[in-house]
C-alpha cells in the first residue's frame, strides 16, 4: 500500500503541475485528446468487445450499442461543438448598470477524479473523461475492479493514446479508492450505489470538493393500458428490451418494477412470455444474448431476494438460476410483498416485479411514497396522467412511451435527484459539469455622480453612479425613488 500511496502522490503532483502550466486550457490540446479517444476506440473495438464479454457476458452488438458506439458519438459531439462551448456567454445587464458590460466564462476546475462503475465499464469511464477533457481539466480515472479485464485494458490503452502527464489511470479496489479520497481534488465524479455515494460525499466534504454523483434507485414503469391498448405489443417489446437486453437489468436506468391495473395484469404477463422467448430463445442461458451477473456476490444477493418464501410464491415466469455460470433467468413476479427486500432496494438484475393497482391514477401516490428515482417511465397517451406525473412526482428524468433512450440523447441532461444522485452530464452538460462558470463584469470610469450631505456610503454612491447624466435617465431614477441626495 505504501507503493500505491507513492504512485498516487506522484500522479497527482504531475497532473497539478501540468494543469498549472496552462497546457490543458488550450482548445487545440483538448481537441487532440478527444480525437485520440475516438481513435483509441476505433482501433481497439474488438479488444473492448472481448473484455466486455469476459467481464459481463455482453454480446458484441450490445457492447457497441451501449458502450463503444456511445463513447465515439459522445467524443465526436464534444469535438464538433467545443469551439462554441468555450465562447464566453455575453450577459444582458439591466439598464441600471450601463455602461458596464458582463459575461460568463467557463474555466476548468483543475485536477478531477473519475470513479467509474462496473456495469458499463468502458462508457462510464470514458464518457465522464470526455467532459472533463473538453472543459480543460487533468483527469485521474479509477475504473472498477469488478470488471477487471476492462479496467486492465483501459489502463493499458489510455497512456498509449492520451497525454500521460495530464490523464492517468489507476487500478485497484476499495483500498485504492480510500487512498485517492484522502487527497484534495478540484472535482470528483462518481458512478455507483447510493451507499458508496455517501462515502464519496463525506470524503469530499473534508476538502469542500464539489461532487457529481450518478447513483440509481428503483425506476418505475407505468402502463396505462387504456390509452395505449392498440400499441401494447410495442410496449411489451420495449420493456423487455430495456429490462433484459441491457446488461441483464444491471443498469441504473433499467426498469425496476411495473405498475399496472389489476384487471390487466394477467394479460400483460401472457404478452411478456412469447416476447422473452423471441428475444432470448427457449433456453436463454445458451442464447449468448443475455449478460451474466457480474460476480458471485451479486448473484448471491439476487438469489437471496428471490428465495424469500413470500417472493418465491409470487414468481409467474422464470426463476431458474445457475451460480457456476452466474446466470439468472428473465423472471417476472406478480405482486411480491411491498415490505419485502426486493421491493425496497434496487434490484439490479433480470427480475421484474409487476405491482397491481385498482386504478392507474394510484401510480402517482405509489411512486411518491418511495425515494426519488433516477427515471420514471410511463406508457400513456392520457394528457391528464402525463401532467400529474410531471407535476406531482420528482425524478431525474421522465420518459413517455419508451425506455432508456433519454440516456443516449446528448441534447438532454442526465442525472438524478435526491437519493438517485446530484449533478448532470452528457453533451454540453458534461462540459458544464466539469467547468466553473465565472462571472466577469467590466465597469467604466467615464462618469461619476457627486454626493450631497449627508454623505452616502460607497455602495449607495456606486449604485447611483451607474445612472446616466441626461434628463431621460434622471427621470428613470426619479421614478425608482433613487434620486434623493443627488445634485441637480
Amino acid at each position: 500500500m505504501e507503493a500505491m500511496k507513492e504512485t498516487v502522490d506522484q500522479s497527482l503532483r504531475e497532473m497539478r503541475e501540468t494543469f498549472a502550466s496552462g497546457r490543458t486550457r488550450s482548445v487545440k490540446w483538448r481537441k487532440a485528446q478527444l480525437g485520440a479517444i475516438i481513435e483509441m476506440v476505433k482501433d481497439n473495438e474488438e479488444k473492448m468487445s472481448d473484455v466486455l464479454f469476459q467481464d459481463l457476458g455482453k454480446h458484441s452488438s450490445e457492447a457497441f450499442r451501449d458502450e463503444l458506439g456511445f463513447v465515439m458519438r459522445s467524443a465526436t459531439t464534444a469535438l464538433n461543438c467545443l469551439d462554441n462551448w468555450v465562447v464566453p456567454k455575453k450577459s444582458n445587464l439591466p439598464l441600471l448598470f450601463y455602461p458596464a458590460t458582463g459575461k460568463v466564462i467557463s474555466e476548468p476546475y483543475g485536477t478531477v477524479l473519475v470513479l467509474s462503475s462496473w456495469n458499463f465499464p468502458i462508457s462510464l469511464s470514458l464518457d465522464p473523461m470526455i467532459g472533463a477533457i473538453a472543459a480543460g481539466n487533468t483527469v485521474l480515472l479509477k475504473a472498477s475492479e469488478l470488471s477487471p479485464n476492462a479496467s486492465a485494458l483501459l489502463a493499458k490503452l489510455i497512456p498509449s493514446y492520451l497525454d500521460t502527464k495530464a490523464i492517468k489511470v489507476i487500478e485497484g479496489g476499495p483500498d485504492v479508492a480510500t487512498i485517492l479520497l484522502q487527497h484534495q481534488w478540484d472535482k470528483i465524479f462518481f458512478t455507483g450505489s447510493p451507499k458508496i455515494g455517501k462515502i464519496i460525499m463525506a470524503a469530499a466534504a473534508e476538502h469542500l470538493t464539489p461532487v457529481t454523483l450518478e447513483l440509481g434507485g428503483k425506476c418505475p414503469t407505468i402502463i396505462d393500458h387504456h390509452s395505449v391498448s392498440k400499441d401494447m405489443k410495442s410496449v411489451v417489446k420495449r420493456i423487455s428490451g430495456g429490462k433484459w437486453g441491457s446488461c441483464s437489468g444491471q443498469a441504473c436506468i433499467s426498469v425496476d418494477y411495473v405498475l399496472v391495473e389489476q384487471s390487466f395484469a394477467s394479460t400483460l404477463i401472457d404478452m411478456f412470455k412469447p416476447v422473452i422467448r423471441s428475444f432470448f430463445g427457449e433456453n436463454p442461458k445458451e442464447s449468448g444474448c443475455l449478460s451474466k451477473i457480474v460476480t458471485k456476490k451479486h448473484f448471491q444477493r439476487l438469489s437471496r431476494l428471490l428465495n424469500d418464501p413470500r417472493v418465491k410464491a409470487s414468481i409467474v415466469y422464470g426463476g431458474s438460476m445457475d451460480e457456476e455460470k452466474l446466470y439468472v433467468e428473465p423472471t417476472i413476479l406478480l405482486d411480491p410483498p411491498l415490505d419485502s427486500e426486493i421491493m425496497n432496494e434496487e434490484i439490479f438484475g433480470p427480475i421484474l416485479p409487476i405491482i397491481t393497482l385498482r386504478d392507474i391514477q394510484e401510480s402517482i401516490g405509489f411512486i411518491k411514497s418511495k425515494p426519488k428515482p433516477l427515471a420514471i417511465y410511463a406508457f400513456t397517451n392520457d394528457k391528464n396522467l402525463k401532467t400529474r406525473i410531471l407535476s406531482e412526482t420528482s425524478s431525474g428524468s421522465v420518459t413517455f412511451n419508451d425506455l432508456m433512450i433519454q440516456y443516449m440523447c446528448d441534447a438532454l441532461p442526465f442525472g438524478g435527484v435526491g437519493q438517485s444522485g446530484m449533478g448532470r452530464y452528457h453533451g454540453k452538460y458534461s462540459f458544464e459539469c466539469f467547468s466553473h462558470e465565472k462571472a466577469i463584469m467590466e465597469g467604466s470610469l467615464a462618469m461619476d455622480l457627486e454626493a450631497r450631505y449627508p454623505p452616502w456610503n460607497n455602495f449607495k454612491l456606486n449604485f447611483i453612479r451607474l445612472a446616466f447624466r441626461d434628463a431621460y435617465f434622471k427621470l428613470v431614477l426619479l421614478m425608482l425613488g433613487l434620486t434623493k441626495g443627488v445634485r441637480k
